[in-house]
């Protein structure tokens, strides 16, 4: 007998003890490279030595959804189980791109995407009685200190265009918190 999708959920998030992340939902590291790349041989953006790679699980259940936040490294996100997940992402000079991380590519969704450096993104998911489970990777490897969480109003003045996008992937209970 299947599992229902929140006792999956559920089991995900205690097997792998999963914590929760700043963005939404919840995470586990599961990779981090032992090579070290130096301050002197990054590129300006970063503040110190970084790893050269790191990779998480990460899961979004029910109405959770991934805010809006931007990194300094490029990060892939791979699809593993679940609902698929709408990601929107905001270019620097205010773009709007939506692809859908799934298994159905022959409905155009996509198991894995790439998300450049210094754009904005967030992620919900399509089904809301569900979960997604996912991966991420990140080069250079992630640190918390290269992660900038979206600010509603922040985001609202540069563009204004995405209102919708922006109010639905922002929450000024997170923008607290960190």
């Amino acid at each position: 007998m299947k599992k229902s999708n929140k006792s999956r959920a559920e089991s995900l998030i205690t097997h792998l003890k999963m914590v929760s992340h700043p963005e939404g939902g919840y995470y586990c590291r599961t990779y981090s490279s032992h090579l070290v790349v130096k301050k002197d041989a990054l590129p300006k953006q970063f503040g110190g030595d970084r790893i050269i790679s790191s990779a998480i699980y990460f899961l979004l259940e029910g109405e959770q959804f991934s805010a809006l936040h931007r990194l300094k490294s490029d990060e892939i996100w791979h699809f593993h189980e679940g609902s698929p997940l709408t990601l929107c992402i905001i270019s620097p000079t205010g773009e709007l791109i939506q692809r859908t991380l799934g298994p159905d590519i022959e409905s155009g969704e996509e198991f894995q995407i790439a998300i450049p450096a210094g754009f904005w993104f967030g992620a919900r998911m399509k089904a809301k009685d569900s979960y997604s489970f996912f991966g991420c990777t990140v080069s250079p490897g992630f640190d918390f200190e290269d992660f900038e969480l979206g600010r509603r109003e922040d985001l609202l003045r540069l563009f204004p265009q995405h209102r919708e996008i922006i109010t639905s992937l922002t929450s000024e209970s997170r923008e607290n918190k960190i």
